[in-house]
C-alpha cells in the first residue's frame, strides 16, 4: 500500500472513531478511579483492546509489584474492588486488578499477521513472550488515574450539564487522563486496522497512578517491557494559551522536573500539657520545625529547585501533648542532581528537628520521577508526519517548556538509554479552569482525533522499513 494510502486511512479511521471515543471519555470521566484503584477503567481497557485482536496482559505480566508505592490497606482494597464490580467492570479482567495491578498492555506484532488475541497474566508469561518481538520495539504510555479531588457540582460545569461528572465520591478527572486513555484505544483501533503494514512491535501501556509518581512506571520498566525498545512516545493534553487557534500539538517537552516524594510519621511521647507537658516530646512541634525550615533550604544556584509539605495529620487532643505526626513531603529539581541536593537537605532538616524535640521518626519513599527532555529527532519526526502527512497545523516550536513533573520520565529514559528516542507529545484543547481543580473539564474533543491520528501516524512512519527478529 502507498504511503499516501496508509496515512488516508488513518485520517478517515480517527473520524470515524471519534463519536466513540467521546462516548468513553464521558464514562471513564463519569466513573473516575484514583491510582491504583483503576479496577473499571482497566478491565474496560483490556477488553476493547482483546475484542480488537490484541495481545493483552494484566496483573503480574504489567507491573512487578513490590516496585509500587503508596499502597492501600487490603480491606480497601477489597472495598473498591467491590464498587468497581458494582459499576460493570469487566468480569473476566478485574479480579487480575484486585489489589492495585492495574496496568494494561496491548502488543501488535505487526506484518502479514492475523490478529491472535490472548491474554496474559504473570511475568514469566510476559517475558517469554517477548521473545517474539521484532524490531522496531515502539512504546506508548497513556496514564488512567483520575485525583483524589471531589469534582464541582456547579450546575454551568460541563460534565454536570451533560450528565456525565464522577458519581465517585472524592475522586475526578481533573487532568485529562480520561481522554489520554482513550487517545490510547483510537491509536489501537487504527493501528490494528493498517497491521499489515507495520513491520515491528508495537507497545500500547496504560499505565495507572500517575498522580503522586508512586512508582507505576517504575514497576513496568522493572518487568523488562522497555528493554528491546528504541522509541517511546507519550503525550498530556494542554490548555491552548497564546497558541495559534489551528495549531493541535507540541511534538515534545523541555525541562520537566525530578522528583522525589516521601511520607513521615514522628514519633514523640504525649503527656498532659497542663500538668506535665516537661514530660512529653511534642511530635507536633518537631513537625512544625521540619516544615519551617523545611522551606527554608538554600535554594540551588544551578536551576530550579522546589520544596513542599501537606496532609499533615495530627489525631492528639488540645490538652495533650502530640505522640505521633503524620506528614507528606516533596523536593523538586531541574536536573536529578538538583533533586538529589533538595532532597539530602530535606533529611537533614528533618533528623535534626526530630531530634531538637526528642523524637523519632519514620520515613518512606512514596513517589518520584527523573529529570527528562524530548529527543530532538523524534520531536522533527512527529512535526513531519502530522504536518505532512496529515495536513496538521504545529505549534512553531517544537518543545514546550514543562514546569510540573511526570514518571513517564522512567520509560523515555530507559528507552533512551537503549541508544532510542522518546517524547512527550503536548496535545492542545481547550479545557475549562486549570489542572487538579475541582472545574477541570476537556471542552474540546477534538483532541481525541488528533491525538490518535498522532500517535499512529508516527508509529507508521517508524514501521515503514521492514524489522528484524531481536
Amino acid at each position: 500500500m502507498e504511503r499516501a494510502e496508509v496515512y488516508e486511512i488513518i485520517r478517515k479511521t480517527a473520524e470515524e472513531i471519534t463519536p466513540k471515543l467521546i462516548d468513553y471519555r464521558h464514562d471513564f470521566h463519569k466513573y473516575a478511579e484514583g491510582g491504583w484503584l483503576e479496577i473499571r477503567t482497566g478491565s474496560l481497557i483490556a477488553r476493547r483492546l482483546y475484542e480488537m485482536g490484541y495481545e493483552v496482559l494484566i496483573g503480574g505480566a504489567v507491573m512487578k509489584p513490590d516496585v509500587r508505592m503508596n499502597l492501600y490497606s487490603e480491606e480497601f482494597f477489597e472495598k473498591e474492588y467491590e464498587r468497581a464490580i458494582g459499576q460493570d467492570a469487566d468480569p473476566e479482567f478485574a479480579p487480575y486488578m484486585k489489589y492495585g495491578m492495574t496496568g494494561v498492555i496491548g502488543i501488535l506484532r505487526g506484518g502479514q499477521r492475523e490478529p491472535s488475541p490472548r491474554v496474559l497474566t504473570t511475568a514469566e508469561e510476559a517475558h517469554k513472550d517477548m521473545e517474539n518481538d521484532i524490531a522496531p520495539v515502539i512504546g506508548m504510555r497513556f496514564d488512567i488515574d483520575a485525583l483524589g479531588i471531589p469534582e464541582s457540582t456547579d450546575p454551568e460545569h460541563q460534565p454536570v450539564k451533560c450528565g456525565y461528572a464522577s458519581v465517585n465520591d472524592g475522586f475526578m478527572h481533573a487532568c485529562g487522563h480520561d481522554s489520554h486513555a482513550c487517545i490510547g484505544l483510537g491509536t489501537a483501533e487504527i493501528l490494528m486496522k493498517i497491521r499489515d503494514e507495520l513491520k515491528g512491535t508495537v507497545k500500547l501501556i496504560f499505565q495507572p497512578h500517575e498522580e503522586g509518581v508512586a512508582g507505576a512506571a517504575e514497576a513496568i520498566v522493572a518487568n523488562g517491557h522497555l528493554d528491546k525498545a528504541m522509541y517511546l512516545i507519550s503525550s498530556h493534553s494542554t490548555k491552548q494559551i497564546n497558541e495559534p487557534d489551528d495549531a493541535v500539538l507540541y511534538p515534545g517537552v523541555h525541562g520537566m522536573l525530578a522528583t522525589s516524594k516521601w511520607g513521615v510519621v514522628m514519633h514523640g511521647r504525649s503527656a498532659h500539657a497542663g500538668g506535665s507537658p516537661e514530660k512529653g516530646h511534642d511530635a507536633l512541634l518537631a513537625t512544625a520545625t521540619c516544615i519551617l525550615e523545611m522551606n527554608a533550604i538554600p535554594r540551588h544556584s544551578g536551576g530550579i529547585s522546589r520544596v513542599g509539605v501537606g496532609k499533615v495529620r495530627d489525631d492528639s487532643v488540645i490538652n495533650a501533648i502530640s505522640d505521633e505526626v503524620h506528614f507528606d513531603f516533596e523536593v523538586r529539581g531541574q536536573t536529578n542532581e538538583i533533586c538529589q541536593y533538595m532532597e539530602r537537605k530535606a533529611k537533614l532538616v528533618l533528623e535534626h528537628a526530630a531530634a531538637m524535640h526528642e523524637c523519632t521518626y519514620d520515613l518512606v519513599r512514596k513517589g518520584g520521577g527523573e529529570n527528562f527532555t524530548s529527543s530532538e529527532g523524534l520531536m522533527k519526526r512527529v512535526r513531519r508526519v502530522c504536518e505532512q502527512d496529515l495536513g496538521m497545523k504545529l505549534t512553531e516550536i517544537d518543545s514546550m517548556k514543562g514546569s510540573g513533573s511526570e514518571d513517564v520520565s522512567y520509560m523515555i529514559n530507559k528507552v533512551i538509554s537503549n541508544g532510542g528516542e522518546g517524547t512527550f507529545m503536548r496535545i492542545l484543547t481547550d479545557i475549562e479552569d486549570i489542572a487538579h481543580s475541582r472545574s477541570y473539564n476537556i471542552n474540546d474533543e477534538k483532541l481525541l482525533t488528533n491525538g490518535a491520528e498522532a500517535f499512529a501516524g508516527v508509529v507508521y512512519d517508524i514501521c515503514a522499513e521492514k524489522g528484524d527478529t531481536l
